[in-house]
């Protein structure tokens, strides 16, 4: 029989020698062993080392951080970009002196812009030439609480000397007397500024509008606003308004009639008002929900629909919008004061302002103090 070879220390290492080195404690691959390739010891190159979280974490937090800076300056300047900066407030004249706080002039108006036949009809708008005014306030932000102020379209105003806002020509003032929203359907926003200014003594810092279409796509955009319509319902053919009591969610076309209508309320441009300042704040409160702001799909439409229908002034940014409209959110939740212009009788068919206490209103507003005068 040919020789068997040795597996013990000190055996040939002959043609048939063989040391595992198991009994060295050795190990394939390892300093002293016997492997030369091809065992495990050759692929083992030691512990791997542990990861860098404090690097992960430093270049995930930087990537995240950009991609933050560049979405928001993007938005920033796609959003500044839609703004339509129409009005020019320094054609209005003879204007009173600036006042603490700031006051903005917010107009609901009648324009028909861009709509179609259908969507007229739709929306129950009708197909009147030229723009009117369907609601206007005044809303003052200050560091005494914010204020917002109705303005009743059919409010008895003086149309004081002007310069029209496309012919330059002055119009002097003769005294006669109209309902404010004749004013806008005159010569525009700068009449209606002028007119506002002449009439109360209060400087408007900043001009904002919105039209029909405007306002039912950003009502659509959000998915619609939950309102509690009151005992006995609303029904108005000529504004569309057709609601049962209680609460229900209106869409763009509904929220339209809902603060137009007039006739389901017998009539009256003072309850009117009310409802619009409602919905106002119902609207506010959508919209400033985390299911809006923090959801991009929900965002970015109501954005573009909110600010493709708004007309403002040329000193207007994203930053003074901002501001009115989380003052008007303020306002309409309970941490402002929100009334109608003080009524004192009618003339004629229009509202007549309390003179006495649109002064000490005025005065207050100027000075930045606590609202202390009511309105009906």
């Amino acid at each position: 029989m040919p020789p068997q070879p040795s597996y013990v220390n000190g055996g040939d290492d002959g043609a048939y020698g063989y040391d595992s080195g198991y009994n060295t404690g050795q190990v394939y691959g390892s300093p002293g062993g016997g492997g030369h390739g091809g065992g495990p010891g050759d692929y083992d190159h030691g512990p791997r080392p542990a990861p860098n979280w404090r690097r992960r974490i430093k270049w995930t937090a930087i990537t995240v951080v950009t991609v933050l800076v560049v979405t928001t300056v993007g938005t920033y300047f796609w959003a500044d970009s839609k703004l339509n900066r129409e009005v020019d407030l320094s054609k209005v004249i003879d204007r009173p002196e600036q006042g603490d706080g700031t006051n903005y002039l917010i107009v609901g108006s009648d324009s028909r812009a861009g709509m179609s036949a259908e969507e007229k009809k739709k929306l129950h708008t009708g197909s009147a030439e030229g723009k009117r005014t369907d609601s206007m306030m005044i809303l003052h932000t200050g560091s005494n609480g914010d204020t917002l102020i109705s303005l009743p379209r059919d409010s008895d105003v003086e149309i004081p000397t002007f310069v029209g806002s496309e012919s330059g020509k002055t119009y002097k003032g003769t005294g006669r007397h109209v309902k404010l929203n004749a004013a806008y359907a005159e010569d525009g926003p700068e009449l209606l500024v002028r007119t506002v200014e002449f009439n109360t003594g209060l400087r408007i810092d900043h001009y904002v509008e919105i039209g029909f279409a405007g306002f039912a796509n950003i009502v659509d955009a959000v998915g619609g606003v939950e309102i509690d319509i009151p005992k006995g319902g609303m029904k108005d053919t000529k504004s569309g308004a057709d609601f049962p009591a209680g609460k229900q969610t209106l869409n763009g076309e509904q929220s339209l009639a809902f603060v137009r209508t007039r006739y389901a309320l017998k009539g009256s441009d003072l309850d009117r008002t009310k409802n619009q300042q409602k919905f106002l704040n119902a609207l506010a409160n959508q919209v400033a929900t985390p299911g809006t702001i923090l959801n991009p799909f929900k965002l970015y439409p109501t954005m573009g629909a909110g600010l493709d229908s708004l007309v403002v002034d040329k000193d207007m940014g994203l930053y003074d919008l901002g501001k009115m409209f989380w003052a008007m959110k303020g306002v309409n939740g309970g941490d402002g004061t929100s009334m109608n212009m003080p009524i004192s009788g009618s003339a004629n068919g229009n509202l007549v302002w309390d003179k006495a206490k649109v002064k000490q209103l005025v005065e207050e507003l100027k000075n930045d103090e606590k609202v202390t005068v009511s309105g009906e």
